[in-house]
């Protein structure tokens, strides 16, 4: 595509989808707030997480790198920007967006353009950076400054619809897709460079190496189970993620 700006995940998205498969139990939360639509565009969609199996899907989305790691039998792609969406208006019966929004260009005119093509829900999966406990946050706080800077306006998406829920996710403590959060009960995980490769914010934070060694440190000298010992009983935790349905 000539003239368009370039898409980050043609640079951090080379691999992505080793670690990044939908988990289940977001994929059944995602696909009860579709309802009974039967046509989905599914803008900025990557390689295709969270496309229900059951509708007829179009994925929209500016990265090739992204596209190419689509697998064989996943919906038919266009690449294009969320912005700027290249179908008419009322096109499809619902517009889905999962995790996306946070690297749009600009959030308000996406969301408006996914409001003109869908006839009757955008159904939003992002999170809300004014929710900021998670652990992580202690040792990176470089990663919550960079969601304050990017994160969603939950409440101004919401607002643009004439009616909204904005309904909590909770992650489970063995969420199988690898995004920032996923790991809450797995500290470990975020010292792999195979974990950080699939989470944007290692990309897109250059201030971390200070943070992982205390991690490191922290886990080997048992401080981190003493400071958070009482999340290794929780078997999901809210964090900030959230669905937006917006009718």
């Amino acid at each position: 595509m000539t003239n368009q700006p370039h898409a980050i995940y043609d640079d951090i998205g080379i691999g992505y989808t080793t670690r990044r498969q939908p988990d289940p139990r977001i994929a059944a939360a995602i696909r009860d707030a579709l309802g009974d639509v039967r046509s989905v565009l599914n803008v900025g969609a990557g390689a295709g997480s969270y496309e229900p199996k059951d509708c007829d899907v179009v994925a929209l989305e500016p990265s090739l790198e992204m596209l190419q790691q689509r697998a064989e039998d996943a919906a038919p792609a266009v690449q294009g920007w969320a912005e700027s969406i290249p179908f008419a208006d009322d096109s499809f019966d619902a517009c889905l967006a999962c995790l996306t929004l946070h690297h749009w260009r600009d959030q308000r005119a996406g969301v408006e353009e996914m409001i003109r093509v869908a006839r009757e829900r955008v159904v939003i999966f992002t999170f809300d950076s004014r929710v900021q406990s998670f652990w992580l946050y202690d040792y990176l706080p470089e990663f919550a400054a960079l969601d304050r800077k990017i994160g969603p306006d939950v409440d101004g998406i919401a607002s643009r619809f004439s009616s909204a829920e904005v309904l909590p996710v909770l992650i489970p403590h063995n969420c199988v897709d690898g995004f920032l959060g996923a790991y809450w009960r797995r500290p470990e995980a975020y010292l792999n460079p195979a974990v950080q490769a699939a989470i944007s914010s290692f990309s897109l934070v250059n201030d971390r190496e200070e943070g992982l060694a205390r991690l490191r440190d922290d886990l080997e000298r048992g401080r981190w189970r003493s400071r958070y010992e009482e999340l290794l009983d929780r078997r999901e935790l809210d964090l900030g993620y959230r669905l937006i349905v917006g009718e």
